[in-house]
């Protein structure tokens, strides 16, 4: 059994074994359907925007009602995320790793049998709000929580990677909603979409949750908790009061790239595909091609800078990673501002870039013991999620018109920035410490 605060492993420790791997694999995969399951709306963006609001309402406003809609997911996240983080704490990892997935799965299936605006009047978008909020309550405890049950399965060598493999699945999960989408959209007409086509990826959400659910009932708890149980070493407070007292620079640092993954995810994957209908144009068939050659750009990426942050250390790694970020970013939309000749490829470009966010829970877990690690990452995580994650869309929509459409790179770019000055500011090595949490 390995101690929570381990000597520096062997060679032979450093390898990961196939029952470590199966871990991996397992989580990966089934956050690939339960992140699928929390995306997959803002893919249905402007479907939902003629659904949900009644007829005659501007276009720009029902769209900005509807991203409104999607940012209270995420406004709702802090409260799920601190809760199954006090349990993982003195209950077990695993026990919240599995009730997460079971409550996205619900609200995701009951979505797609919902009645809409012409049918049941402003009932409908409330109820869309309430079943919005419940996915977010869900994925606030999935996320984290995922995180620090990969790192405490792996040796300390090798967390970088884990975690990577982790996001990487995460991001599948957004690559299989961008494709569902784009079928979706060739292969039905605009009258059979608003009819019935919208409802298919929730239904198929909701048994894609339940078969995640199903396939977690095989991993076991992690190593590290194990440890904590039989040293008696739990949390003896409640664990959040012990992070806000003596975590607060791992607080810190946290929430300031969790902006970064934030502004990347959410601007250059999920909301890109919409801006560039809308914004520049292009028709959706490119736009969801162009986003599903990005995410599994995005998903490659993920492990390419994981397995640079256990290599190079995550410090170099993340400034590295940011600046590529950065970069990439503005080629992608100086290119769409220009009649976008080269959209593909820059788009896959800039999903590889957004990969640096698979450094960020390496960032995160390494800074809390683990007696609290699920409640450091969590609160760090979910409050910043919730802030820059609510504001991100509707603020994107507003400052376009006040800054032009190159306002998304502008945003992506000061995030970027920022997760650079964390970098800066960390200890760089070529190897990670002992222990992700000593």
């Amino acid at each position: 059994m390995r101690s929570p605060v381990a000597a520096r492993p062997s060679p032979v420790d450093d390898r990961l074994g196939r029952s470590e791997l199966k871990t991996l694999t397992l989580a990966a995969l089934g956050g690939a359907l339960e992140f699928y399951d929390f995306v997959v709306f803002v893919f249905l963006a402007l479907p939902l925007s003629e659904l949900f609001f009644p007829k005659g309402t501007s276009p720009w406003l029902a769209q900005l009602q509807v991203y409104g809609i999607f940012a209270a997911g995420y406004l709702a996240r802090p409260l799920g995320g601190i809760v199954m983080a006090h349990y993982g704490d003195l209950l077990g990892r695993k026990r919240m790793f599995t009730l997460s997935v079971f409550l996205m799965a619900l609200p995701t299936l009951l979505i797609g049998l919902l009645p809409v605006y012409a049918q049941i009047g402003a009932l409908a978008p409330v109820m869309l709000l309430v079943l919005r909020v419940l996915q977010g309550v869900a994925v606030g405890g999935e996320v984290p929580g995922a995180w620090v049950f990969v790192a405490e399965h792996v040796p300390p060598s090798r967390v970088g990677f884990a975690c990577a493999s982790l996001t990487s699945g995460l991001t599948v999960g957004i690559l299989i909603g961008s494709l569902l989408t784009a079928a979706i959209h060739q292969r039905i007409g605009h009258d059979a979409l608003l009819a019935w086509g919208w409802r298919l990826p929730f239904l198929l959400g909701g048994v894609f949750g339940f078969v995640a659910v199903w396939l977690r009932r095989w991993l076991r708890e992690t190593p590290v908790f194990e440890a904590m149980q039989a040293q008696r070493a739990l949390a003896d407070e409640l664990p959040l009061k012990r992070v806000l007292r003596a975590h607060g620079g791992a607080v810190a640092r946290s929430m300031v790239v969790t902006w970064t993954l934030t502004a990347a995810i959410v601007v250059v994957i999920l909301m890109t595909p919409t801006l560039v209908q809308v914004v520049f144009h292009l028709p959706p068939s490119v736009a969801f091609l162009g986003n599903s050659v990005a995410s599994a750009a995005l998903a490659l990426g993920c492990l390419v800078f994981g397995a640079l942050s256990d290599r190079f250390g995550p410090a170099r790694t993340l400034a590295a990673g940011a600046a590529a970020l950065l970069l990439a970013t503005y080629a992608l939309y100086l290119d769409l501002h220009h009649g976008a000749a080269h959209f593909l490829p820059l788009y896959a470009l800039a999903g590889f870039a957004v990969g640096v966010v698979g450094v960020v829970p390496t960032v995160m877990v390494t800074a809390f013991p683990p007696s609290v690690r699920f409640s450091g990452l969590s609160f760090s995580y979910n409050v910043a999620y919730a802030v820059f994650g609510g504001l991100t869309p509707p603020l994107i929509g507003a400052t376009l018109k006040a800054f032009g459409p190159l306002a998304p790179a502008h945003y992506v770019a000061l995030a970027a920035l920022a997760a650079i000055a964390v970098a800066a500011g960390l200890r760089t090595g070529r190897r990670m410490p002992p222990s992700p949490g000593a």
